[in-house]
């Protein structure tokens, strides 16, 4: 069947403007900002001193950004072998959402407790504007061209460049914009959480729990549609089994929360308030 349309592909991952800009890298700071941002006014709006947060989040995206080249680096170790100071050039993509959570989730533990601070609770304000990032940071895979699915002739079919093709794939010239899927994904997840919390009285924590469970859900499915290469353990990509272990990993934990933690009163009492915003 003759293509009826598809997605065309950038032709460079970078902007000249004197030097060369990499548009994986600006996009990962512009959701670093947005997300920063959004989990502050939450806090704000929660009526906590917006100071705890901005005495934490620098440290939390340094763990956040180390946790996600780390994850990225051992999981994939095969592809800097030979040349190891690649590890270094993460503004050409290469880090892993496992990584950024686990790292992330480390520096906001050892800062709230150095600080006094409620870990959970700064987890729950945290995790709405991460998705958000994540919708954003996806779309720098769209300019490197990279981890896509397979080839695919739908209308919105990604256009590839013969030479980002993987071996075996030179012939098919479009593949589902797997990028594309996560980053709309995303922003659907963001809006459930976001409903939810408005809908129901959580305890402390389970927010953060249901963003683990659902986005795990989801990038499941993704895993069996990229091509790229990747580690297989009895027939499975490494990240499909780690997003299952992290399903029901985050299943458990939200019960547990529901016997154990409390519930924010300040925080529902200001989702309640007329156009209080939740994110």
């Amino acid at each position: 069947m003759p293509l009826i349309a598809s997605i065309p592909s950038p032709s460079s991952g970078t902007i000249d403007i004197g030097i060369n800009l990499h548009v994986y890298g600006i996009l990962l700071a512009i959701g670093v900002v947005i997300a920063a941002t959004m989990a502050e006014r939450r806090w704000k709006r929660w009526g906590h001193d917006p100071h705890d947060f901005q005495n934490i989040v620098v440290v939390v995206v340094i763990c956040g950004v180390v946790g996600a080249r780390l994850y990225h680096v051992i999981s994939d170790y095969q592809l800097f072998e030979g040349d190891w100071l690649r590890v270094f050039e993460i503004w050409k993509g290469g880090l892993s959402i496992w990584g950024v959570v686990i790292g992330g989730m480390l520096g906001i533990i050892v800062m709230c407790r150095r600080k006094g601070y409620d870990t959970l609770g700064l987890m729950d304000a945290i995790v709405p504007g991460l998705l958000v990032a994540q919708a954003l940071g996806r779309f720098g895979n769209w300019f490197n061209q990279e981890l896509f699915g397979e080839p695919s002739k739908l209308p919105w079919a990604l256009e590839i460049d013969k030479v980002n093709r993987p071996a075996g794939f030179e012939h098919f010239a479009t593949f589902h914009p797997t990028f594309l899927y996560e980053s709309l994904y995303c922003l659907a997840l963001f809006f459930l959480l976001v409903q939810v919390e408005r809908r129901t009285r959580l305890r402390r924590g389970q927010l953060g729990a249901i963003y683990v469970m659902g986005y795990t859900f989801g990038r499941f499915w993704l895993e069996h549609l990229r091509i790229d290469d990747a580690n297989l353990v009895l027939g499975f990509r490494v990240n499909a089994w780690v997003s299952a272990l992290c399903f029901l990993a985050g299943a458990l934990w939200f019960r547990w929360l529901g016997r154990h933690s409390s519930t924010d009163e300040q925080k529902y009492q200001s989702l309640a308030e007329p156009n209080g915003p939740a994110a």
